[in-house]
Formats: structure tokens, sequence, C-alpha cells
């Protein structure tokens, strides 16, 4: 396990969630834990039923925990993935929106789950690193038009090229 994992809160999905991610991510499932029989905890999980699961995705550990009803995911976190190029990002964006997912501007995703990822590649990320601020501006006004980036009129855009 890492250091630091992040631990994603579900309302008795947790293996499920976890089997889904690796299987569009790769990685692996690494252990489950379960709820003892007699469940001395507050949350309305029953005795026997999966507790904690860790999964790793890119050598990240990542923690599914079924805690209940009480808490969902919302925009104030999201998980990035710097995708290789716009092939793995189509991929990983067809991925995460099938089965309820949907997707939202600036290339945001909400999985079935409701948790937030962004979809970007690695070419675009290294632009944001440039010192050319006006193509980084031209990007961005780009990338507001988009709802899965497009990563050649990002790139055009930030070249100065008009489509």
């Amino acid at each position: 396990m890492s250091i630091i994992a992040p631990c994603l809160w579900f309302d008795g999905q947790a293996e499920e969630a976890a089997r889904y991610y690796v299987g569009i991510f790769g990685g692996s499932v690494d252990h489950i834990s379960y709820y003892p029989q007699e469940n001395p905890s507050p949350s309305p999980m029953k005795g026997g039923s999966v507790l904690l699961v860790e999964f790793t995705l890119f050598g990240q550990s990542y923690q599914a925990l079924n805690g209940g009803p009480q808490f969902t995911f919302d925009e104030a976190i999201s998980l990035s993935v710097g995708c290789a190029d716009q092939a793995e990002l189509d991929r990983y964006f067809d991925a995460l929106t099938a089965d309820g997912g949907k997707d939202g501007p600036c290339g945001w995703v909400t999985d079935k789950y409701g948790l937030c990822w962004q979809l970007v590649t690695r070419q675009i990320m290294a632009n944001y690193h440039s010192d050319d601020k006006a193509g980084i501006a031209r990007m961005m006004q780009a990338m507001m038009t988009m709802r899965k980036l497009d990563t050649a009129a990002m790139q055009a855009a930030f070249e100065g090229e008009t489509a």
C-alpha cells in the first residue's frame, strides 16, 4: 500500500467499483476486508459484507470503503488521468461514460458511481507547463468549448493555428 492512498466512500458498491476501475485502467484488486458478523460499527452495512477493498491503478494504491449512504462524491475532488494520446483518452472517456456515466465541460467525466475524472493528454499537460502564456490562453479558450477534450484542436489553438 502507498503511504497515502485515497479512500473512496461507497454505499455497498466498493468491490464492484474497484473491479470496474481495474477493468478500465488495468491494475489489481489487492485485498478485500469484510465487516465482522456482529458489526459493532454505526455503519448500516450488514455483518459479513465487504468493508474495504484495496486496489491499485498505475502503481497508486486506492481504498474503496463501503460506509453507507451518508456521503456521496461531488466535483470537489476528481481523479486526473494523463493519457498517452487521443485514442487512450477516447477509450477511457467511452468506458467511464458508459452505463450511466456522463460527460461534463472541459474534459470532466462523472462515472456511474458519481466519481469525477479529468481526462487529458500528456501533450496538453506539457503545454500548460510551457512559458507561452498566450498559447496557454488560446488553448484554454478552445477547451472551454469542449466536453471531451480534442487534443489536436487544443494543440492547434496553443500554436496559434486556426481551423
